[in-house]
């Protein structure tokens, strides 16, 4: 097998090609095979589910106010889902294709796969991606979210107050016809869209454990501390457009809440903090099927390197402090000093080895791009005159 064929095969790999979502898409204009169109989806979407809210709200006097608490043009968390999260999945498509692929090629370009285990990592991306079209899941997602999740969104995140979309009576939500057209249409698209973003992390996930499991060339002191693997933290870089997408819904909810029912942004402290552990799982998780196998490249790296540096630092130990060493060959200039040094150093790189193929720094972009959209909402906490005068007073 050679190598073109090992890199071509690797191409085929993509989390956002495929799915009958995606074929429909291809024969509508609305893409191409390569994710084309990016401007044509997002116009799309936005007149799809956003603009007939507009027109529907306008009509029945909705929009703007009159005896409703929350109109149209005052709701954050509609504009937010719709013309900022919702695009964000969508770009997100694109951002994940082009560098999941590229990190799926690590695995043969780095020699990380022995030779042997090719067809195998062949097969695995041929399971992957055959998941990855499979009709029943899509046609499954459709139903949860008609079902289940309707369920949970009419009587958990929606507002509790009369508003453009629906008025409370006799504590039952009665839609208006633009609310109709909201629970309907325009939360269960965003929802299909964003259900699909977590099978297909559940596709990622689960190739990552099977690629685990191969027969891997691990290298306990590659300098990246991770056997080698240290580009897999990188792929986490991919989903930050997703993770902003979730910030910013979560961002639009919160507000809506604050501006109207009279709630604070640290009353939201505990799905602040279960969301960031939550995205932190989805994005990072999947890198720690690998947990395992860095761990056993460690140890056994401690026993080889150690009995390898025992060997030297004995062989170092005779020549140098023994007497035997030559007698017209000069300590300055030796390289024998060096080489022990870099011996050392080997041996650190394996002690410091980390148990996961991530850095803290991967980590903490990850939490940082879920709260980064809340940030705004600290305003609601403090004045902005308030704001203003703290940090004149520290700048001065």
């Amino acid at each position: 097998m050679n190598y073109s064929a090992d890199k071509n095969k690797s191409d085929d790999f993509s989390l956002v090609l495929g799915g009958p979502l995606f074929q429909l898409f291809i024969r509508a204009g609305l893409t191409t095979d390569t994710l084309g169109l990016v401007k044509r989806r997002l116009i799309f979407f936005s007149l799809l589910t956003w603009l007939p809210l507009l027109l529907l709200a306008a009509l029945s006097g909705e929009a703007l106010g009159g005896a409703i608490k929350v109109p149209f043009i005052y709701d954050v968390d509609v504009h937010v889902r719709f013309l900022l999260a919702l695009p964000l999945l969508l770009v997100a498509e694109l951002v994940v294709h082009q560098r999941i692929r590229l990190t799926v090629r690590q695995f043969i370009e780095r020699g990380i796969v022995a030779a042997r285990s090719l067809p195998e990592f062949e097969a695995l991306i041929g399971s992957a991606m055959r998941l990855r079209n499979s009709v029943a899941i899509e046609v499954l997602l459709i139903v949860l979210v008609l079902t289940a999740t309707h369920y949970l969104w009419s009587s958990r995140m929606a507002l509790e107050s009369d508003t453009w979309y629906a008025a409370i009576v006799d504590g039952h939500r009665q839609y208006s016809l633009a609310g109709y057209w909201y629970a309907f249409v325009s939360i269960p698209i965003y929802q299909f869209l964003a259900y699909r973003w977590v099978f297909r992390i559940f596709i990622w996930a689960r190739f990552l454990w099977q690629v685990s499991r191969l027969d891997l060339h691990l290298v306990p002191t590659h300098p990246d501390r991770a056997a080698g693997l240290g580009f897999l933290g990188g792929s986490a870089a991919a989903f930050m457009p997703l993770l902003l997408s979730q910030g910013v819904l979560l961002a639009g909810m919160i507000a809506n809440h604050i501006f109207y029912e009279g709630k604070t942004l640290m009353d939201f402290k505990p799905e602040i903090v279960a969301a960031v552990v939550f995205f932190l799982l989805l994005v990072l998780g999947p890198l720690c099927v690998f947990a395992p196998r860095l761990a056993q490249a460690r140890r056994q790296g401690l026993l080889e390197y150690g009995a390898l540096a025992n060997r030297y630092v004995r062989e170092f130990d005779d020549k140098w402090l023994r007497g035997g060493v030559p007698l017209d060959e000069p300590l300055v200039g030796s390289g024998d000093i060096q080489s022990l040094n870099d011996m050392a150093g080997s041996f650190e790189v394996v002690q410091t080895m980390r148990p996961f193929p991530f850095s803290k720094t991967a980590v903490l972009q990850t939490a940082i791009a879920v709260l980064a959209p809340l940030l705004p909402l600290t305003l609601t906490l403090i004045s902005l005159e308030d704001l203003i005068k703290r940090l004149v007073g520290i700048l001065l």
